[in-house]
């Protein structure tokens, strides 16, 4: 069993992490705002300090709150993963062609969705469904087929219209 830290006691996870996510967020949107004037910042902290208390007060409010931010920082790490991948593929090439840059940028997908698919546990099942049921092998034989095929009538109709001009 993995040990327990002061970070995940009730007391933080709670009530002091909610109340000070509420009351930055608040604060900041508040001085941003200057919904009450310019240099109101002790206003714009005690109606964020208010504000917080009675948010942490609430269970409901609370447990969506914290179920978006665990959604949130997931999707951070996906799309930051995803913007690294992009990076490695495209990074300094001075002139890459559009063509080929939305076609890395499908790749990228792909491959963001399929390790997305593994971390969360389902990958395998959904590879066994896809690759190793009695109807997989030809499915993606003929989808092999019909993607180089797709592929090569639109490098030679783009080919055709570019040489045309």
């Amino acid at each position: 069993m993995a040990a327990t830290t002061i970070l995940q006691s009730s007391i933080f996870t709670d009530f002091a992490f909610p109340f000070l996510l509420v009351f930055f967020i608040l604060f900041g949107i508040l001085e941003k705002l200057k919904v009450f004037g310019d240099d109101k910042h002790m206003l714009n902290a005690m109606i964020s300090f208010v504000v917080g208390l009675i948010f942490v007060a609430a269970v409901f409010p609370k447990a969506i709150v914290g179920n978006l931010i665990l959604f949130l920082t997931v999707a951070i790490v996906v799309v930051f993963i995803a913007l690294l991948l992009w990076g490695f593929m495209v990074g300094e090439i001075p002139k890459i062609p559009k063509g080929l840059q939305a076609g890395l940028g499908i790749v990228v997908i792909i491959a963001v969705v399929i390790a997305v698919l593994w971390a969360m546990g389902i990958a395998t099942n959904t590879f066994d469904f896809l690759f190793n049921s009695s109807w997989s092998s030809s499915f993606w034989t003929n989808f092999a087929f019909i993607a180089v095929v797709i592929i090569g009538m639109a490098v030679a109709i783009g080919g055709s219209k570019g040489g045309s001009h």
